[in-house]
């Protein structure tokens, strides 16, 4: 755990109220950021951090997060990449977000990454941030973060569970899943599959419409 961040784990109310994976997040103007770092020097030797943040004094918590990575304090010797020091160290960094990244926010990040050729990002949403049109910014940043290699996923029952036994304050509590957990996260995912792959949805929209489906 990494004592200098939030890193007091999420009250159970808190994780539910933020997390839960509804069309219409009311009053949820805030990101939740959990995140896990796993950091690797050769083929076998595995270490990792955990903890979570949230936005703070206006900065979303996206670019937060890197100023931790920029500042030394998360992916010590990342920014040596190359040097003989550095040889075979590579870090893995998941992410599970209570809002997928704005456009500028993704931008950011995919610059990021290009010049850190040693760092892998995997992002887990629970919900998609300002998604609903089609030609928004939103979700072009998110085409532009896949570009950048990063892994885009919504998340399952799986996914709150992991986070619920490793992020929450739970009590030996086990996790309950709310109402429409899994038929959310089904729209969800096949709404950031359209996104993604927005040529491969048009192509079975138009097959739909020549059968008159």
């Amino acid at each position: 755990m990494i004592n200098k961040f939030d890193s007091v784990l999420l009250a159970q109310k808190k994780f539910i109220y933020h997390y839960k994976n509804m069309r219409w997040a009311k009053g949820r103007h805030e990101t939740y950021l959990c995140f896990v770092v796993k950091r690797r020097v050769g083929p076998n030797s595995l270490s990792f951090d955990f903890g979570h943040l949230r936005n703070r004094s206006g900065c979303h918590v996206e670019l937060l997060f890197l100023r931790y990575l920029e500042a030394g304090a998360l992916c010590p010797g990342l920014w040596g990449y190359g040097t003989p020091d550095s040889v075979g160290l590579c870090y893995s960094v998941t992410w599970f977000c209570s809002w997928s990244p704005c456009s500028d926010c993704s931008y950011r990040l995919a610059q990021f990454l290009s010049q850190t050729p040693n760092l892998r990002l995997r992002i887990y949403v629970s919900r998609l941030y300002f998604c609903d049109l089609e030609d928004s910014s939103a979700r072009e940043g998110l085409r532009m973060l896949q570009r950048a290699g990063v892994q885009i996923t919504v998340m399952n029952y799986e996914d709150y569970f992991y986070c619920w036994q490793t992020f929450v304050a739970c009590r030996q509590r086990v996790f309950k899943a709310w109402d429409g957990l899994h038929q959310n996260s089904v729209q969800l995912a096949r709404k950031l599959k359209d996104i993604l792959q927005p040529g491969e949805a048009e192509d079975w929209r138009d097959a739909f419409e020549l059968l008159g489906l």
